[in-house]
């Protein structure tokens, strides 16, 4: 394998299984989609495949320059192999005794395609390829895997972009930690991208955090998840978890492994933590306890190093999902280091009690208003930000 990132392994037609029927979004999703594989760097620095889906617009770019180019990164979909979102755009809805899919993300790619912006997901390391589990939300192998498919998506023949075409990341949940990321990264990893702007919704900047604020609703497997993915890349997190999971957990970790967010949700919802180690304690109790498997942790927060280009950050104030407070925090991390943010908190006057619905309502409820916030950017349009703003916003 090219050890160079984002370097097109191999491409194939991909057939598209959608059509909408929802207010402003009816039809079959406007454009054709061609299903790439990838040269990417994991968190250790080894080459890695990663596979991913390039949708070039039916519709044309309006706006200004050459057609631009979206890296979307999507939510939280599980970490079986059939939850990748690739295979979400040819399959919608994959329901079987075993497993439920649904890709969700296919409503952000419709606003994007319909404006004539080109869209390029990625699967992200291990998701959809068989070599490796699923990272989730490992910060070098995400926010990497988002960078290398806008590579791999301009060299591929036979699209509508040109070297000029400007590029921007945007994803929501595990997607906006994805793209913060992505941004992050970029100066240092990925100078050779035309990157003009950024969108971070909802994004876990503070794992830490996060882990500890979904025990017990109905997103615990999220937490199965994490582990899985830190314990592939890190002999730390591995050590720790054997020596702390007992029969059940482990036998947990790994049924979660081959599972997508239904199926998650229903069988691990609203369960604890505790129920998995040999104390007692829950995971973020054992986390405290283990400094070396902290710290690996610790080093997935976004924060410490700023974006060289404008950001919005959309975080909902009751978000029972991704805690509200860390997600501002990384807003109020990027302004004081110089970094140019729209922050935008979406006002919620009541916790939904660890249902998540106040963390997918900020989703559909900003959508619009993230594409259309990246649209002026590719259109030139400057912003200076609202840091100055940021101490009086929730």
């Amino acid at each position: 394998m090219p050890a160079t990132p984002g370097v097109l392994l191999r491409t194939e037609p991909l057939s598209l299984g959608i059509r909408l029927s929802l207010p402003g979004l009816t039809g079959p999703l406007p454009g054709r989609a061609t299903r790439l594989m990838y040269t990417s760097t994991d968190s250790n620095d080894r080459p890695t495949a990663v596979t991913g889906t390039y949708l070039e617009p039916t519709a044309p770019w309006l706006g200004g320059g050459s057609r631009p180019l979206v890296t979307l990164a999507a939510g939280t979909l599980g970490q079986g192999d059939q939850c990748a979102p690739s295979l979400g755009l040819e399959r919608p809805l994959i329901l079987t005794s075993e497993t439920v899919s649904a890709n969700y993300e296919i409503l952000s790619a419709y606003r994007l395609l319909s404006r004539g912006i080109a869209v390029v997901f990625t699967d992200y390391a291990g998701l959809g390829t068989t070599d490796r589990l699923h990272t989730y939300v490992n910060r070098l192998d995400s926010g990497r895997a988002v960078l290398d498919a806008a590579r791999a998506a301009r060299s591929l023949p036979g699209t509508s972009l040109t070297p000029q075409s400007k590029v921007a990341t945007f994803g929501y949940s595990q997607g906006g930690e994805a793209s913060a990321a992505a941004l992050e990264l970029a100066p240092s990893y990925a100078p050779d991208l035309p990157l003009v702007a950024g969108y971070s919704g909802a994004p876990p900047a503070d794992l830490i955090r996060v882990l500890k604020g979904i025990d017990g609703t109905i997103l615990t497997g999220a937490i199965g998840w994490a582990m899985n993915g830190f314990a592939q890349s890190s002999p730390v997190v591995a050590s720790m978890l054997d020596r702390n999971l007992n029969a059940h957990g482990k036998d947990t970790l790994k049924a979660l492994s081959t599972e997508c967010l239904p199926d998650a949700s229903v069988r691990q919802g609203y369960t604890r933590t505790s129920s998995w180690t040999v104390s007692g304690e829950p995971i973020s109790a054992v986390l405290a306890r283990e400094p070396a498997a902290a710290a690996y942790v610790d080093g997935q927060r976004l924060g410490r190093m700023a974006p060289t280009v404008p950001t919005r950050v959309v975080t909902g104030t009751r978000d029972d999902a991704v805690d509200h407070a860390q997600a501002r925090q990384l807003a109020a991390d990027w302004c004081a280091a110089g970094a140019t943010v729209d922050y935008v908190p979406v006002l919620q006057l009541t916790s939904s009690g660890g249902t998540a619905v106040n963390h997918l309502a900020v989703a559909l409820a900003d959508g619009l208003a993230a594409t259309a916030w990246v649209t002026d950017r590719f259109n030139g349009k400057p912003t200076s930000g609202n840091c100055a703003a940021l101490p009086r916003l929730g």
